[in-house]
C-alpha cells in the first residue's frame, strides 16, 4: 500500500491546500466532478474542511446506477418476475426502488436475482444454467461499457445461446455538455472523471473551453489527486485561460484506450438516451448493434411502457417527495431534500443516490458533517 500511501500524505495534502488557498479566487467558484467516486473521496477524506469557503465542489451525475430511469429499472423488476428467468446484475441496483418493489424484493419473493461483479461472470453463469433465460443489467458508463462489450463478443464467438444484455449504459461528455446549457447553474469548471477518461482520453472535453469558455481537468481518486485537480483548475480560472488539464497521467492519455474504443464502437452505436434527473439527453447512451439484436433483451422479450403506481401507493410517495433527480444535476445538495436523513438513509432509501456507493445522497449520509 505504500504508491497509495505517497497520495494521502499529510504533509503532501496540506502543502497542496496551502496551494490552493494562495490562488483561490475571491468570488465564489463552484466546480462540479462528473464522478461518483470523486464525490465519495471528497468527503471521505474530509477535503472539503481544506477548502476556502468561496469553492464549491457540487455532485454531478458521475453515478450510472443513479441516472438509469425510473422506467428501466420498472422494467428490470418485470424481467425478474418472469418463469425460467435469472437476473445478473451489480449489487448495487438490488435495492433501487422501482415504482411498487425493488429486485431485493422480488429476490426475497422467490425471483432468480443474482449479484456479480464482473460482466464476464455472466457467461460462466449462463452456461451453467442452459434451461433459464439469463439477462444481464448492464448499467454504466464508458469504463463498464467496455467490458460488457467484451462479454457480447465472447457470447457470440462462443455461441451462448441464452444469455442476453439489458443496457443502460450512458456516455458522459454528452451529459456535460446537457449540463452546461442549463445557466442555473453557474458553473465555473469540471473535474472530470478517471475511470472514464482513461478509455475515451481526454479529447473529448475539448468542447468545453473551445464552445463555453470553462476549464476542465481529468483528476484521480486519492486525496492529492483530488487537490491537484482543484488547483490546476483555480489556475485556469484566475488566468483567464480555460483548457483540458490532465492530473491523472499515471492512468490517462489524450488519446485514451484506443483498443477499448474499437471494441465499444464494433459492439454499440450511440443513441439519445434518458437519463434520470437530466431528461432525454442527445447522443448520451449505447445500443446493441444491429448485428448483436440477438442479445438485446428488450428486442427479444419486448416490455410495454410500465405505468407508474396509482396514486396513494408507496412507488408513487416516494417519486413525488425523493429529489435525486434535481441532485443529480446539482441545482440541490443532498442536504436540500426534505427526506434526506429523515425519512431517507441508507437503510431505507427513497431514491438510487442514497442506495449507490458512487450516489450523492450516500456519500453525504456518510462523510459529511
Amino acid at each position: 500500500m505504500k504508491y497509495v500511501d505517497e497520495f494521502r500524505n499529510q504533509a503532501l495534502i496540506a502543502q497542496e491546500s496551502r496551494r490552493i488557498k494562495k490562488i483561490a479566487p475571491a468570488d465564489p467558484v463552484h466546480l462540479m466532478e462528473v464522478c461518483g467516486t470523486h464525490t465519495q473521496s471528497f468527503y471521505r477524506f474530509g477535503l472539503n474542511t481544506l477548502l476556502p469557503a468561496t469553492i464549491k465542489l457540487i455532485a454531478g451525475p458521475g453515478c450510472p446506477v443513479c441516472v438509469s430511469d425510473q422506467e428501466y429499472i420498472d422494467k428490470a423488476i418485470v424481467y425478474a418476475k418472469e418463469k425460467d428467468t435469472l437476473i445478473l446484475t451489480f449489487a448495487d441496483m438490488l435495492r433501487v426502488p422501482g415504482s411498487t418493489s425493488t429486485l431485493e424484493k422480488e429476490r426475497a419473493a422467490g425471483a432468480r436475482v443474482q449479484a456479480l461483479y464482473s460482466p464476464l461472470d455472466s457467461l460462466t453463469i449462463a452456461r451453467k444454467n442452459p434451461k433459464k433465460k439469463v439477462i444481464f443489467l448492464g448499467v454504466g458508463f464508458e469504463t463498464t461499457a467496455s467490458t460488457i462489450a467484451l462479454s457480447v463478443l465472447s457470447a457470440r464467438r462462443e455461441k451462448i445461446k441464452n444469455i442476453y444484455f439489458f443496457n443502460s449504459l450512458k456516455l458522459i461528455p454528452p451529459a456535460m455538455r446537457h449540463l452546461l446549457t442549463d445557466k442555473r447553474l453557474a458553473l465555473s469548471g469540471f473535474l472530470c472523471p478517471g475511470h472514464v477518461s482513461s478509455i475515451i482520453g481526454t479529447k473529448p472535453y475539448a468542447f468545453i473551453p473551445r464552445h463555453y469558455n470553462l476549464g476542465c481537468c481529468v483528476a484521480g481518486f486519492e486525496p492529492l489527486d483530488i487537490l491537484e485537480g482543484i488547483y490546476l483548475l483555480l489556475k485556469q480560472i484566475v488566468n483567464k485561460k480555460p483548457a483540458v488539464d490532465n492530473q491523472y497521467i499515471r492512468a490517462v492519455t489524450a488519446k485514451g484506450n484506443t483498443q477499448a474504443q474499437k471494441v465499444l464502437s464494433s459492439v454499440f452505436c450511440v443513441a439519445d438516451v434518458t437519463w434520470r434527473g437530466l431528461g432525454r439527453v442527445p447522443k448520451s447512451g449505447l445500443l446493441l448493434r444491429n448485428g448483436f439484436s440477438r442479445f438485446d433483451a428488450e428486442k427479444e422479450f419486448p416490455i410495454k411502457r410500465i405505468m407508474p403506481g396509482g396514486r396513494g401507493t408507496t412507488g408513487e410517495a416516494r417519486r413525488a417527495q425523493c429529489r435525486c433527480g434535481e441532485v443529480l444535476k446539482g441545482l440541490i445538495t443532498p442536504q436540500g431534500c426534505p427526506l434526506f436523513k429523515r425519512a431517507c438513509s441508507p437503510e431505507n432509501p427513497f431514491g438510487p443516490c442514497m442506495v449507490s456507493q458512487e450516489g450523492a445522497c450516500n456519500a453525504f449520509y456518510r462523510y459529511k458533517k
